[in-house]
């Protein structure tokens, strides 16, 4: 490592119930389909060519009932040298899970959690099942559309998870969490977790968007723009970008959707311009894994700018949240 730049290409594995109409893992995760495959596979081998390892969250929650077939990935994705970790949907439970552990179904979403005992139960024991299939600790977690609060933060605490992936300004804006720093760099929160945000940027207020915040995504975003595959990354420059950066994409980012709003294979242009933007990545970045994220924040090549007190991520109404961020000044460094 030696461009001092720093980058982790995470996926989101993941296999919900409005994504597919059958064969979930199969369609959303391997991303198999009649015409061809653009699922995990696909993305660990372009990954190889450039030597980047991903960091593949995974959710065992969205396809609860097809747990067999989410450890297959997760032992592919394990021995195929990628780092598994975390990700979170419990809002799909179903409702003997939470029976079966002496708590009510709901709030099903994790930002509306009050109680930091029911957060703790979802992550430790998801937690504690990813890490059977790898014999690995897990070392990081994303909660599910960013929804969360400082419940989360306490609960990956107690499971002693060191890393959080889910500051999010465009999440906090849309509802998902109560609380987020306007920042791409990591920070610390004040119960010793440290926080890893989505890179994004601000855009200048515009068309009854008063706040409109943009992720570093592929294969689009509203703001980084992808298109063409071939053409423009980044506003045409990844030396213009943050020192540090967190891209996401989706296990099926590298489908199409149809008609009826499920995943499907139409051709491999996205795993083109997948393969172009890692060459241009690597160019400028060392793309690192979440333990390679730790060894550098030890060595004091990553650094933590700031402490934030968990307090101020407390479930929260909205309006005082909005009222508090209207007018957050922001950098993309």
């Amino acid at each position: 490592m030696n461009k001092q730049r720093y980058a982790l290409v995470t996926v989101d594995v993941e296999a919900l119930p409005k994504r597919a109409s059958a064969e979930h893992v199969k369609r959303l995760m391997w991303g198999k389909h009649d015409k061809g495959s653009a699922g995990v596979r696909e993305m660990c081998s372009i990954g190889r060519e450039f030597a980047v390892r991903h960091v593949f969250f995974v959710d065992q929650c969205g396809a609860y009932d097809q747990l067999d077939e989410i450890h297959e990935v997760v032992r592919w994705l394990d021995g195929a040298g990628q780092d598994v970790q975390l990700h979170t949907h419990p809002e799909y439970l179903p409702a003997d899970f939470w029976t079966a552990r002496g708590l009510e179904s709901g709030p099903e979403h994790m930002n509306k959690y009050t109680d930091a005992a029911r957060a703790e139960r979802v992550i430790a024991y998801f937690a504690q099942l990813l890490s059977s299939v790898t014999g690995k600790p897990i070392r990081a977690h994303r909660a599910g559309s960013f929804r969360w609060n400082a419940c989360t933060i306490s609960a990956l605490a107690a499971a002693d998870i060191p890393l959080s992936f889910n500051n999010s300004m465009y999440a906090m804006h849309a509802g998902q969490c109560p609380y987020s720093e306007p920042t791409n760099h990591p920070y610390l929160w004040s119960n010793g977790v440290i926080e890893v945000p989505m890179t994004e940027r601000r855009i200048l207020p515009g068309i009854g968007k008063e706040n409109w915040w943009a992720r570093l995504t592929y294969p689009e975003s509203s703001y980084f723009k992808f298109r063409p595959w071939w053409g423009k990354l980044l506003l045409n420059a990844f030396s213009g970008s943050p020192h540090f950066s967190v891209f996401l994409l989706h296990s099926w980012s590298l489908l199409y959707w149809d008609a009826q709003g499920y995943a499907t294979y139409r051709d491999d242009r996205r795993l083109e311009g997948y393969r172009r933007l890692l060459a241009r990545l690597t160019r400028d970045y060392d793309v690192i894994t979440t333990a390679d994220f730790l060894d550098l924040y030890a060595s004091g090549k990553i650094r933590a700018t700031h402490t934030v007190d968990l307090a101020r991520a407390e479930l929260a109404p909205a309006a005082d949240t909005a009222r508090h961020w209207g007018g957050a000044a922001w950098s993309a460094e």
